[in-house]
Order: structure tokens, then sequence, then C-alpha cells
């Protein structure tokens, strides 16, 4: 029988922690979601192998690259999505978890929506670091809130202003996505060192439009924090969303993209 989601899972010698992301996905079953998951090994050694394998699950299958990208997640999910079947895409981090009953709600999401092409939830944090789990939870609330928001105002570009002018109010792991948009979109950017997924979901509700889902659809893993917290990736992370206006300037016009600046600066903040 043909899967509603596919889920596709890029995993860099995290052997314990893709097995629970794995699982999370194989849970939404309980919910009636035909699920199929394909785990791409980025490790040279393939060391989520014999994990994986060992789940027995025939609804799993594990591909070992044969070229590691030696840290590129873009090109591994590029891969990953034509060889699946859903008429849905989850890209789903190795270290994240999906939250039960996350796919029947994005789905029927999306169901309902038949104009918009990408679904997204809430992030619930979870972790060790009590300081870093307290500041992650924040700016997950704040992201939700401004995602509620933007929603209320009805079109896609007050979402896309978010994502362009103001910390971003989703990530990879909590969105679903039509099949059909992959091709609009032409992937993840492979350019790009970081946020590569802000970018991909930036274009795609651009395209598309989105719906975002009040509740919680992913339970997100907080660890020493990395992203933007150092010299060497905030100075990636700026070159990254250069090339992200770059283009948005390029695909959509500079008026719009000076209009959605100037809409953040005087509406969005208030908001």
């Amino acid at each position: 029988m043909t899967p509603e989601v596919s889920v596709v899972v890029p995993t860099f010698r995290r052997p314990a922690l893709v097995v629970e992301a794995v699982k999370s996905a194989l849970s939404q079953a309980d919910e009636g979601v035909r699920v199929e998951v394909l785990v791409l090994d980025d490790s040279p050694e393939g060391s989520a192998r014999e994990p994986v394998l060992a789940l027995g699950d025939a609804c799993v299958r594990y591909v070992k690259r044969d070229v590691p990208t030696g840290g590129n997640p873009a090109t591994v999910r590029n891969e990953g999505w034509p060889l699946t079947r859903g008429r849905y895409l989850h890209f789903l981090d190795d270290d994240d978890r999906a939250a039960p009953g996350a796919y029947r709600a994005l789905m029927h999401a999306l169901d309902t929506h038949p104009d918009r092409g990408v679904a997204f939830g809430r992030v619930a944090p979870f972790g060790d670091d009590a300081e870093v789990l307290a500041r992650q939870t924040a700016y997950f609330e704040d992201a939700a809130r401004r995602a509620r928001v933007a929603q209320r105002l009805g079109s896609r570009r007050w979402m896309v202003a978010n994502m362009l002018f103001r910390p971003t109010v989703l990530v990879n792991s909590a969105c679903l996505i039509r099949r059909e948009l992959l091709p609009r979109v032409g992937g993840y950017d492979t350019r790009l060192p970081l946020v590569e997924d802000v970018d991909f979901y930036l274009r795609a509700i651009r395209r598309a439009g989105a719906v975002f889902l009040d509740r919680v659809v992913l339970e997100y893993r907080t660890g020493a924090p990395s992203l933007m917290h150092n010299e060497r990736d905030a100075s990636k992370a700026v070159s990254a969303y250069r090339l992200i206006h770059e283009r948005y300037r390029r695909e959509w016009g500079a008026a719009e993209h000076t209009a959605l600046k100037l809409a953040t600066r005087t509406v969005l903040r208030w908001l």
C-alpha cells in the first residue's frame, strides 16, 4: 500500500538518537497514518546500519551513501526524497522526534487547505541543560506566538516576513510539505552552510502558502549551543542570510523585499 507520509532522515554518527527519531515516525501509524522511513547514512563507516536494521520494520529503508558530504544535510535530503513515494514529505533530523499524532494533524491541515503547500506546528524542546532548555523554550513560545499572528493576518507574505527579517518561526523537523511542491521549490540549497531549512521553507511558503497548527508536532532535542553561538557560525549565518535575501529580491522583486522589511519594522514589531 502506498505510504501517505515519507520520512527522510539524514544521519551522521548518531546511531542511538536516529533510532529514537525513526521510532517516533513509525509510531504515527498508531493514528492510522501510513508511513515509510528512509534513513540516509552520511558517515563513512555506516554507523547507523546495525541499529536501524535491527528494528526489523519493513517500513524502514536504510541507505549508506557512497560519498559522505562532510556535513551537508541539504545534499542528503535532496538525494533522499526522490527515492520515496508518499504524497507528503517530512524531513526529520536525526536528533529530533515527531510528537505523537503529529502526522495525522499535519495531514488534516493540508487536506482541508488544498491551496497551501506546507503545514507546521509548535516545537517542544527537551534536554538536560536547564539553561539551554529554558532559552529554547522561550524562543519557541515566541515563535508560535508570531506564527499565530502571521496566520491571522491572512497572507503568506506575513509569514515570509517573519522568516526574512525576524528569528524564524519554524525549524526543519516541524514541517510537512506536499510532494508536488518539491520540484517547484528546487529542493534545499546546498550552498548554504547553515539555515538551509529556513531558506527551503521560506521559498516553499512564498510559492504555496502555509498552515500553522497551534499544537506540538515536534520534540526538539537541545544540547550544547552551536548555531550562531560562536564567531565562526555567526559568520556562516550572515553569509547564508545574505544569499537568501539576494535570491528573494531576484525572484520576487526588490519592491516586495523592501515592503516586507518596512512592514516588519512598523507592524510586526508590535505584534
